[in-house]
């Protein structure tokens, strides 16, 4: 027994035993953190495959930027997610924060993600900052989420 408690003493001396966090991210208003599949709450982002249209009358994938955005925000830092409950789809439904910002108000007031007033009335103010100085998709035409995935 003195042989295994130093083996596993030395192992906790020696070896990282540190866990890292596994972090993808899906799109712009969905992560896969250690495995769970979270969904932000209160926010609607565009999908990958919709496209905006900007001021020089040019094609925009609107989704992926929303994702590029999200991605360079949460860079290598560390998330701490508060949990609300479970989706239609079993998604963890969650709002995201890096260092005490919460990524969905961070998205919506970037114009990159909506206040799904459907849901919530959570990211309101944020939307209408974005709107009222034409950030992100505001200065362009584009489409709800909602309204794209009724069309696909």
């Amino acid at each position: 027994m003195k042989k295994l408690s130093l083996y596993v003493f030395l192992i906790l001396i020696f070896c990282d035993t540190s866990f890292s966090n596994t972090l993808k991210i899906v799109d712009g208003d969905t992560i896969v953190l250690n495995g769970e599949k979270i969904r932000f709450s209160g926010i609607d982002a565009p999908e990958l495959k919709q496209t905006c249209i900007n001021n020089e009358d040019q094609k925009i994938f609107c989704g992926k930027t929303a994702k590029k955005l999200l991605i360079k925000k949460i860079g290598n830092k560390t998330l701490k997610c508060t949990r609300e409950g479970k989706d239609f789809y079993k998604r963890t439904l969650a709002e995201c924060f890096i260092n005490g910002e919460s990524l969905s108000a961070f998205l919506v007031r970037n114009g990159y993600a909506f206040a799904y007033r459907k849901y919530s009335d959570k990211f309101i103010k944020e939307e209408e900052f974005a709107k009222a100085n034409k950030f992100g998709m505001w200065a362009m035409k584009f489409q709800y989420p909602w309204d794209f995935r009724k069309g696909s």
